[in-house]
C-alpha cells in the first residue's frame, strides 16, 4: 500500500482541483486564462507522452501505478469528470440567459389591452 501514496495523492489533488474550478465563482479573465493555461498544459503532457511513451511508464512506477497506460486512463477520469461538471455549469448558466432572453422578446412584442387592435 505504500507504494501507491503517490498515485493516491495525485489523485486526490486531482479531484480536489476540480471540485475548486466548480466552486470557484466567477467568468473573469484570470478564470480564462487559468483554462487555458490548463489546457496548453493538457496538451503539452500528451504530446510529451506520445513521443516518449516509456516516460509514462517511469513516471507511473514512481507514482506506484503498474503501468502507464493506468496512469492515463486515471489521467482521463479525472480530466473527463472536471469537463462534466464545467460543462453543466455552463450550460446551466446558457439555459438561464436563453431564458432571460425569451422573457424579454416575449415582453417586448406582446400585446398590449390598452392598445387598440
Amino acid at each position: 500500500m505504500e507504494s501507491q501514496l503517490g498515485i493516491k495523492v495525485l489523485l486526490i489533488v486531482g479531484v480536489l482541483l476540480v471540485a475548486l474550478l466548480i466552486v470557484w465563482p466567477g467568468r473573469g479573465a484570470r478564470r480564462l486564462a487559468l483554462r487555458r493555461l490548463g489546457t496548453v498544459l493538457l496538451v503539452l503532457v500528451a504530446v510529451a507522452a506520445i513521443i516518449f511513451p516509456q516516460a509514462l511508464d517511469t513516471v507511473a512506477s514512481w507514482l506506484g501505478v503498474g503501468r502507464g497506460a493506468d496512469l492515463l486512463l486515471y489521467g482521463t477520469v479525472i480530466a473527463f469528470v472536471g469537463w462534466a461538471f464545467l460543462s453543466r455549469i455552463e450550460r446551466r448558466r446558457m439555459e438561464a440567459q436563453i431564458t432571460r432572453l425569451a422573457r424579454a422578446q416575449a415582453l417586448a412584442s406582446g400585446v398590449r389591452p390598452w392598445e387598440a387592435q
